[in-house]
């Protein structure tokens, strides 16, 4: 546990059951120190590498690798600028990489990264690896998909059902020099929060009301085994990675009202930030003079004064003389005082209380439900069929348990008793492994 915090985190990642290699990854970067957690707090990283052979492996490593490392050098810019900046940088590397070598060549990851910071969660998000927050019984996708499926979703007319390809991301790191980042939030935090980051390979093998119903009633290491082993039930036909992180009483979001705001811009170095001389100002200065000068000597002369009167030449004089100085003092000050400003003109900024991105994208009950922990419990026994006779009793008994207390009305029982059973399973599918399997 991390000095002057109170969050429990378990970081895990499997296999799966159909992947030669994993090419997911994670990374927890630690507040070592309560003046840490204030300038840039926790960070948990998933990544999801894509690419033939060990690319997409490398691909995912570097980026959990490098994320962190630019972060921390960079905590002394905005948590904004210093998140989408480590992004960014890592996506550089990988891109370089992959170049480098024609084998690597394309490859690409996902990148989910959360900073839980004093002011509240920030999130960084290319392609289509997910964060969540549960908070009581509301689970909420904080994170948007880079993906066909979500884009197709988003713009399909209502009622209509076509098939929508799963696993095609438009968004990725690595494939080019640059890439977009999305930022969100920061989203306030409460105490209990539950914070949540997966690859596809939990989100597609396991609902989000299930996600929320497990990560927010188990402590994060059971959580963390409960939902891996779920989509292990289920087949994981890719790897499963995930990292659950409860918010204690010291997470708890503390923003004031004289909160410094967060620059999103970088500010222009102070022998840089000089705007320069004016040139239209002087020369609107310099023709108001003339202009004065001019008017003054035209409306004094003797024809002047003839032809429109003493009175009425001397005042129109006067006040053609007023204008022009006044134009042209107005126009000296302004051509002097842009010369000597800063040019921060520019600079945003995020304000206290305000927040980047339009999430959460989309947001669930996961209130603890008979019919809810039926369908995890149905999913562990179909599972059963596949295992020798030892190991199908076994988990046959314990789910027999699991029904038990759901069946008296006993939810919070009910559902230790499930993820008790997934844990019997995970351990068989374990157990059959070679030993060369590389499993988190």
């Amino acid at each position: 546990m991390a000095s002057g915090t109170t969050l429990d985190y378990c970081e895990l990642t499997d296999i799966g059951r159909r992947r030669a290699n994993n090419q997911d990854a994670k990374a927890v970067l630690v507040p070592w120190s309560p003046e840490q957690y204030r300038r840039r707090g926790w960070l948990f990283v998933v990544a999801d590498g894509m690419g033939a052979h060990a690319a997409g492996e490398m691909a995912s490593a570097l980026a959990v690798e490098h994320v962190p490392l630019v972060y921390e050098k960079t905590a002394a810019r905005s948590p904004p600028l210093a998140l989408k900046g480590s992004i960014e940088q890592a996506n550089a590397e990988i891109h370089s990489r992959g170049e480098s070598a024609i084998d690597m060549k394309g490859m690409g990851t996902t990148c989910t990264a959360l900073a839980l910071l004093p002011r509240g969660a920030l999130v960084g998000q290319v392609g289509d690896s997910r964060a969540y927050r549960i908070r009581g019984t509301t689970i909420d996708q904080l994170s948007r998909d880079h993906s066909l499926a979500w884009e197709m979703e988003a713009h399909r007319p209502a009622g209509v059902e076509d098939a929508i390809p799963k696993n095609i991301i438009t968004r990725s790191m690595g494939p080019h020099p640059q890439v977009a980042v999305d930022l969100e939030g920061p989203f306030p935090v409460e105490a209990d929060d539950v914070f949540l980051l997966c690859s596809d390979g939990l989100s597609g093998q396991v609902a989000d009301e299930e996600i929320g119903l497990l990560a927010g009633s188990l402590p994060p290491k059971q959580a963390a085994a409960a939902l891996v082993g779920l989509a292990l039930v289920r087949g994981a036909p890719d790897n499963v990675t995930v990292i659950v992180a409860r918010a204690g009483a010291n997470e708890a979001s503390a923003t004031t009202i004289d909160a410094t705001p967060w620059p999103l811009t970088d500010e222009v170095p102070a022998d840089a930030a000089r705007r320069g001389v004016s040139w239209p100002l002087l020369g609107l200065a310099a023709a108001s003079l003339l202009v004065a000068l001019i008017g003054y000597g035209g409306l004094t002369t003797e024809a002047a004064v003839v032809s429109l009167g003493a009175g009425l030449a001397e005042a129109l004089a006067f006040a053609t003389l007023a204008a022009m100085g006044l134009l042209f003092v107005g126009s000296l000050l302004a051509a002097l005082l842009g010369a000597i400003a800063p040019a921060n003109g520019g600079v945003r900024v995020l304000r206290p209380g305000a927040k980047l991105g339009a999430g959460p994208y989309r947001s669930y009950s996961c209130a603890a439900s008979a019919p809810l922990l039926d369908g995890i419990i149905a999913s562990i026994e179909s599972a059963a069929d596949g295992l020798s006779s030892r190991d199908r009793d076994q988990l046959l008994d314990a789910v027999t348990e699991a029904r038990r207390p759901v069946a008296a009305g006993d939810l919070p029982a009910g559902i230790r008793a499930a993820a008790a059973a997934i844990g019997i399973y995970r351990r068989v599918v374990e157990a059959a492994r070679s030993d060369d399997t590389v499993h988190g």
